[in-house]
């Protein structure tokens, strides 16, 4: 792993995961982010190898969608580790309000989980003895954080900055502000003093400048017509789909996506389809990158 602090430990996990952050210090230990609920045993798994018999005591969510936060439960039922999130999310993970949190309206799983406290922007923690800024990151989620330690130089960026890019930006689906949420987060991070991201998914790296850049040139692209975001939402949620599935009906791949809020919704502002021309325009574009293929009936994960 890229020139890590020997405190930190990072478990690459792919993209229906979010990658996790496992922090061991002298006296306690931590974890930001549990990846997806299908995932929850081998996340436990990885754990419980990178803690050589100790405990989890703390465990960070920087932002509520599910392949973040969909191992929370079987950690706290392991561990009994305290767990917080984004302080606003607070009052939604605790009356557990699936209408308000992401996973209905992306038709994604995520087991409830209790939360013992939150983070807040501003804030300093102590983590794998080191410290750590927490920092807001609105754009792909308008509650992110993502934390920063300036001892190490070392940037843990969520979804807000990927090695090429970074997540869709959901807010914009349903008729919210993010664009330039966004961008002002890649501000942010161009104004720390970074020498490492650990991104949400994807591998660690160093080069911060021509990530920032792409990035930049991306939201430029997105905002430019907000259809594109539109458009790239349906494919990255499809092709979530069939990470966890495996495969799909294709005569299924309309209701399945007309069944989720976050499109029916992000379709009748942006793209105007029919949900069956919408599954033949996604399915076409997933086929195209060779990112899934058509098997007979089904729509199969590929690449």
């Amino acid at each position: 792993m890229t020139n890590l602090p020997s405190s930190i430990q990072v478990f690459e996990r792919g993209w229906l995961s979010a990658n996790n952050v496992l922090l061991i210090g002298r006296h306690d230990t931590a974890l930001i982010d549990s990846g997806y609920y299908t995932h929850r045993d081998q996340t436990l798994a990885l754990v419980r190898h990178g803690l050589r018999g100790r405990r989890l005591d703390r465990l960070y969510t920087t932002h509520l969608h599910s392949d973040h936060c969909g191992g929370n439960a079987i950690l706290q039922a392991h561990f009994g580790c305290n767990t917080f999130v984004p302080a606003a999310e607070e009052e939604k993970v605790r009356r557990w309000d699936e209408d308000a949190l992401s996973f209905k309206a992306t038709g994604q799983q995520c087991e409830r989980f209790t939360i013992d406290g939150v983070i807040t922007p501003g804030e300093t923690l102590t983590l794998g003895d080191l410290e750590w800024q927490v920092l807001g990151a609105p754009g792909h989620h308008a509650h992110s954080v993502i934390f920063y330690c300036p001892q190490e130089k070392v940037l843990v960026s969520a979804d807000a900055l990927w090695w090429n890019g970074f997540g869709v930006i959901f807010p914009e689906l349903e008729g919210e502000e993010g664009f330039a949420e966004a961008g002002a987060t890649l501000d942010l991070i161009a104004g720390l003093d970074v020498r490492l991201v650990i991104p949400g998914h994807g591998a660690v790296f160093e080069d911060v400048g021509p990530a920032l850049q792409r990035a930049r040139r991306r939201l430029d692209f997105l905002s430019g017509d907000p259809k594109r975001n539109a458009e790239y939402a349906v494919k990255v949620l499809l092709k979530f789909l069939l990470l966890e599935r495996q495969r799909i009906p294709v005569a299924d791949v309309a209701s399945v996506l007309g069944s989720m809020p976050v499109i029916a919704e992000s379709n009748r502002r942006h793209l105007h389809m029919s949900n069956e021309d919408l599954a033949a325009w996604a399915v076409k574009h997933l086929v195209r990158a060779c990112t899934a293929r058509i098997d007979g009936e089904f729509l199969l994960n590929d690449g």
